[in-house]
């Protein structure tokens, strides 16, 4: 089922309401920082304990969550469970609320335990939710290496060189 509208914040509060650790990674963890570049999806990375896969999971069949695939824009069915999302490196899905994507190692980094470490959590509608660094998504991009990534990686560092002058 395509998405009625690209809602980030509903996709994260679904996330919370079931209990997953995760914390909220690229573009959309750039934007709720400062940056002036738009996304398409929001991307996370989750604590991998089999519980928390199993919260996420649920949530995942909460969002009528599907694989992303380009010639089926409904997406494509999966064994929504923790052992199929631990089988995967990464997982492109969309949802009822738009594009989600999750990365449990993300590129430059050593995954959750990483990226929660300097996470800030920032309020969205009333609910928090845990964002990488705005440091740790820059050398997230730049490890990449993706031509998307190398064109915004200097407004976001000026973005990040703002924030931490005095």
């Amino acid at each position: 089922m395509p998405a009625e509208r690209f809602d980030p914040q509903a996709a994260l509060a679904v996330l919370q309401e079931h209990g997953v650790l995760f914390v909220a990674i690229g573009g959309y963890a750039a934007i709720l920082q400062g940056s002036p570049y738009p996304t398409t999806d929001v991307d996370i990375t989750p604590e991998t304990s089999s519980a928390n896969l199993d919260r996420l999971a649920e949530a995942l069949r909460a969002l009528d969550a599907r694989v992303r695939h380009p010639d089926t824009p409904e997406g494509l069915p999966f064994a929504c469970d923790a052992t199929a999302l631990a089988a995967a490196i990464f997982w492109n899905l969309t949802t009822r609320y738009g594009d989600l994507d999750i990365f449990f190692t993300p590129a430059g980094t050593h995954g959750y335990p990483d990226l929660v470490r300097d996470a800030v959590t920032i309020e969205l509608r009333g609910v928090p939710v845990r964002v990488a660094h705005l440091a740790d998504v820059i050398r997230s991009k730049d490890a990449a290496n993706r031509d998307k990534d190398r064109r915004v990686l200097p407004v976001l560092r000026q973005v990040l060189d703002r924030q931490e002058r005095p």
